[in-house]
């Protein structure tokens, strides 16, 4: 297919799977959730700002390199990043997932600055129309080097989603999960989190007390990573948090028990004497 030809950003907007700032924002927020950990400190300057110049069509930007680094360079009083290093960045972002690139060219057929398209974070809802409709990303990989590619993706396992989550994580848990990561090999780990959280204190848990425990515990974690807080492993941070609701749990129910106890001879003692 032809390459797309340069213009103005507003010529793009068909590119846009966004229907607002703010819902890119979302979607951006969620992304480095999960893979904030995969980029250098530099990389990540170069993500957010070419995010912020995704703004006036909500997710697409046509902002030509050197522009981009200007700003950065600007913004950090000539302390900012490489050329190299933003194009590491788009690299591992289109390997990620999280970003689309496609070559334009001018009128006359040399080639123009890329258009940036950011991709909505993986759920279970369908894909917008227009997103179906999109052209093909072009590259200048050799015919050879396309062919491999092509066979590599097909050879590689496709991810599952929530529908095929092991019978033994409860639902209500997969319901909650899936809305954040929809993958089922994310759910039966989190859900493995919370089981080995709380092997230490099966003596006094009920089954419902760990879904219970594992719900309150996961929406804790949203909410920290909602708030852009630093946390480079989720999982083990989740861990964390079980962790400590689990050992409140196990306390308060030895002492609900002792306290039984003692009305219990403190009872006995008042009916004998």
């Amino acid at each position: 297919m032809a390459g797309l030809k340069s213009g103005n950003i507003e010529g793009f907007e068909q590119f846009s799977q966004f229907s607002s700032l703010k819902e890119l924002n979302t979607h951006i927020e969620m992304w480095l959730a999960v893979h904030k950990h995969d980029f250098s400190k530099g990389a990540l300057v170069g993500l957010k700002r070419l995010v912020r110049f995704s703004a006036k069509i909500p997710g697409v930007c046509n902002a030509k390199i050197g522009t981009i680094l200007k700003a950065i360079h600007q913004e950090y009083k000539d302390n900012g990043i490489s050329r190299s290093t933003f194009k590491r960045m788009i690299l591992k972002a289109k390997e990620l997932g999280i970003l689309s690139v496609y070559e334009t060219e001018r009128k006359n057929g040399s080639q123009s600055s890329n258009l940036y398209s950011f991709n909505r974070f993986p759920s279970n809802e369908p894909p917008k129309e227009e997103i179906m409709n999109h052209p093909k990303e072009t590259n200048n990989l050799l015919k050879t080097e396309k062919d491999q590619k092509i066979k590599e993706r097909k050879e590689e396992p496709c991810e599952l989603d929530y529908t095929y989550v092991n019978d033994r994580v409860p639902q209500p848990f997969v319901l909650l999960v899936k809305c954040f990561f929809p993958e089922a090999k994310t759910i039966e780990e989190y859900w493995r989190m919370a089981n080995i959280a709380a092997s230490s204190y099966q003596s006094e848990l009920e089954p419902t007390d760990i879904l219970d425990i594992a719900i309150q515990s996961f929406k804790q974690l949203i909410r920290k990573l909602k708030f852009k807080s630093k946390i480079r492993n989720p999982f083990a941070y989740f861990y964390g948090i079980l962790d400590h609701k689990f050992c409140v749990h196990f306390h308060d129910v030895l002492h609900e028990k002792y306290d039984s106890n003692d009305e219990e001879i403190r009872f006995g003692s008042w009916v004998t004497s």
